[in-house]
């Protein structure tokens, strides 16, 4: 069990937003003087477009800062999960998480499971697993459907409890019934908040340790000490009005939330 970052740690710092955005390798140097030897390459289409020379820069920047490395997608179709497969090999990263649906197709469950039982096998040839994210687009029961029949021990599920609040699941219901699934961890703490004149709410995230993430319970379910399973650091920062302000909360949000993960770890 690792204590990683994700490029979602970073999520504005490398947005259109940013007057510069950070590359790969700056989030990797930001990861190392936090002292996190983790880093999950999520939801960063521009992978995609490494050449295979600049794949191998990456990962010698990485190797050189101790640091191992995860990657992160959309999408179940076989084709580009074997382009993931091939980058994650060449990145030397050995999880990749992915999510069912993408903007253009939305298996049913029989087809995600054709598709998968398709795909996974070679994941599993390489050593690869495969985790499929818990979110507001596909139910928990229908999640946890595909998984249970593709029945593979390279294929998981990545859980984030706090996305699920947007289907009315709870996230103490996905936890559980999840847990016994779980290859790994998103770390995110979420809260509602009044809109102005109390007309409505806001749901949005917050420092790890203020909001409705019940990470004990998490820990409890997963055991992923145990099972080997990865936590990965996210955030769901609000834009604050400029690029400054919301890039000095995020970095801020960061280092709070990997000092509070690592005691949390050392008193699970």
């Amino acid at each position: 069990m690792a204590l990683g970052l994700s490029t979602y740690a970073f999520f504005w710092q490398i947005s259109a937003k940013a007057p510069r955005p950070l590359t790969v390798e700056d989030m990797l140097r930001r990861t190392h003087d936090l002292g996190v030897g983790l880093f999950q390459i999520c939801d960063y289409p521009l992978i995609e477009t490494f050449s295979d020379e600049r794949l191998a820069e990456v990962r010698a920047t990485a190797d050189s800062l101790g640091i191992r490395l995860e990657l992160g997608t959309r999408g179940v179709r076989p084709g580009h999960l074997r382009t993931y497969l091939d980058l994650a090999e060449k990145l030397g990263a050995t999880f990749v998480r992915s999510m069912l649906n993408t903007n253009d197709h939305r298996p049913t469950v029989p087809e995600a499971v054709e598709l998968l039982r398709e795909a996974v096998p070679g994941y599993a040839e390489r050593g690869v697993t495969l985790g499929l994210e818990t979110y507001e687009q596909v139910s928990t029961d229908d999640l946890l459907a595909v998984v249970t029949a593709v029945d593979s021990p390279h294929l998981g599920v990545c859980l984030d409890p706090g996305n699920s609040v947007a289907r009315l699941e709870r996230p103490a219901d996905v936890i559980d019934r999840t847990a016994p699934h779980v290859v790994n961890i998103h770390v995110k703490d979420f809260a509602f908040t009044r809109r102005d004149g109390w007309v409505g709410f806001t749901f949005a995230g917050c420092p790890l340790g203020e909001g409705l993430l019940d990470y004990d319970r998490v820990i409890a379910a997963v055991r992923p000490e145990e099972k080997g399973v990865n936590q990965i650091v996210e955030h769901w920062l609000p834009w604050q009005g400029g690029f400054e302000e919301t890039a000095r909360l995020e970095d801020q949000w960061t280092q709070a939330s990997v000092r509070t993960l690592n005691k949390l770890m050392r008193s699970t």
